[in-house]
């Protein structure tokens, strides 16, 4: 794979709209999706003569303690106290002492008690003794008050920003197409926000939509120019933006080329994953962009620090500090992610490609050893460029003089402040993959031992003295030519 070199300046402030698709196979399959107080789950759903059915004792299991057998012709069921009889191909069961009519029959498959899906909203309150709401067209169960409510305000500004706050914090899968931005919600027990859909009297930013179907719940905005989202208190708040081109005084606007606008001719294989867009935030043009990119996040935990404690929550932490150090001498900085999000290698390389920004830091934690160790890339052997093409794992290879230099004052720089560090090369993806000098630091216990790695304090030191060793390298940071 080959990716075009940036040309032109960047825009000194980016926010990351990612398409964050899970496998087309499970997208597809058929599935209830059950909210509660005690679990958030989905089960798969069971084609029977033309009806949908879903195992009993796999629904309420996660809710309680259950036990189920086969005793002659009777499939039995206790959960908790309550005991329940059914009889397979008979559409009338007894639970807790009671008849109770099914809707269509009770079937016994492959060892498993099979319960039409059209049953759930009057047979689960006999088993739990709590309000249930069964959406069933689009099969999402609620048990209990445990809907995220949802208000919705826009701002008409220059661009205009859509402001969604909800009740709970929440984690949807983003997507973007010309247009439209996709929120898919599929473990949020989300609920329509006063309506179907809102329109607004704004020429950019048009209309949301909510729609569910198959155990999810979708909110699209439509807008007639490019979206963006970013996440904010603590999960409770996205803020869906639309995008501004910037350009530097005096020159044409200049998109992104890679790889969220037009794809070089003829490269070697498929941009990765992801888009990049830019927007303009008053006059920062004296500033020079550092990318933040906390490593891990959302299904990748990282390392298992301690029993509690996940890489990917340290290096949140630690970037959110970094970001502050760095603003402090100058940088403008965005995080790849400021949520618990998940993204490819390849998305976090082509971020901050798109973004041509000055300088990529990746953050990581480790169990072992003390200190901090800082890493710049060790490239594999690759073919040579071509003209305003590199080869993508050997992107680095033009600012790799600048990252090593940056990555020996930021260990001398701890070292100063009696803080443990070493600097190597590694093969540490996306490090090799992106054009702008690049490094990656390794936080390790400190003087407490692993009981450190979450601290404020320490987290801020090691923050402070990358910020400081980074500050004098100002003017030789940028996408290299």
């Amino acid at each position: 794979m080959r990716v075009l070199a940036a040309l032109s300046r960047p825009a000194l402030v980016f926010l990351l709209a990612l398409t964050l698709l899970s496998a087309a196979t499970s997208a597809d399959e058929k599935r209830v999706s059950v909210y509660s107080s005690v679990a958030t789950y989905a089960l798969p759903v069971i084609d029977r003569a033309g009806h949908e059915y879903v195992g009993l004792l796999e629904l309420l299991e996660p809710l309680g303690r259950v036990s189920a057998e086969k005793s002659g012709s009777r499939w039995k069921l206790r959960y908790n106290a309550i005991d329940s009889e059914f009889v397979p191909g008979r559409a009338r069961a007894r639970i807790g002492g009671r008849d109770y009519d099914l809707p269509l029959p009770f079937l016994f498959d492959n060892s498993r008690g099979l319960v039409p899906v059209s049953s759930l909203s009057t047979l689960l309150p006999r088993f739990l003794g709590a309000p249930v709401n069964f959406r069933e067209s689009a099969r999402r169960l609620f048990i209990g008050d445990v809907a995220i409510q949802s208000s919705i305000l826009l701002d008409p500004g220059a661009p205009p920003r859509l402001v969604l706050n909800f009740t709970a914090p929440v984690n949807p899968t983003i997507s973007t197409e010309p247009g439209k931005l996709r929120m898919l919600f599929r473990r949020d027990p989300v609920v329509p926000p006063g309506g179907q859909s809102i329109s607004f009297d704004n020429k950019v930013i048009t209309q949301v939509g909510y729609s569910e179907s198959n155990g999810a719940a979708e909110l699209d905005v439509s807008a007639n120019a490019a979206l963006m989202a970013t996440f904010s208190n603590g999960g409770r708040t996205i803020t869906v933006a639309a995008v501004q081109p910037s350009a530097a005084v005096g020159t044409a606007p200049s998109p992104p080329t890679f790889p969220g606008g037009p794809v070089p001719q003829n490269p070697t294989g498929p941009p990765p994953a992801g888009q990049i867009t830019a927007a303009s935030s008053g006059d920062t043009s004296h500033r020079v962009l550092a990318v933040v990119d906390p490593a891990h996040g959302g299904d990748e935990r990282g390392s298992a620090l301690t029993a509690t404690l996940a890489e990917k929550d340290v290096t949140l932490g630690f970037a959110r500090l970094l970001r502050h150090e760095l603003e402090q001498r100058g940088f403008s900085v965005v995080l790849l992610r400021d949520a618990d999000l998940n993204l490819t290698l390849d998305q976090r390389a082509g971020a901050a490609n798109a973004a041509r920004a000055g300088i990529y830091i990746s953050l990581h934690a480790a169990s072992q050893g003390t200190g901090a160790r800082v890493y710049t890339a060790l490239l594999p052997v690759e073919g040579r460029s071509n003209g305003t093409f590199h080869a993508w794992n050997g992107a680095q290879a033009r600012a790799l003089p600048v990252s090593r230099t940056v990555a020996a004052a930021v260990v001398s720089e701890m070292q100063k402040r009696q803080l443990p560090a070493r600097g190597s090369s590694a093969s540490l993806r996306p490090l090799n993959n992106v054009l702008m000098p690049a490094l990656a630091v390794e936080l390790a216990p400190g003087p407490n031992g692993i009981s450190d790695l979450p601290s404020a304090n320490y987290q801020q030191q090691a923050a402070a003295a990358i910020a400081d060793a980074v500050a004098p390298f100002r003017d030789r940071m940028g996408v290299q030519p």
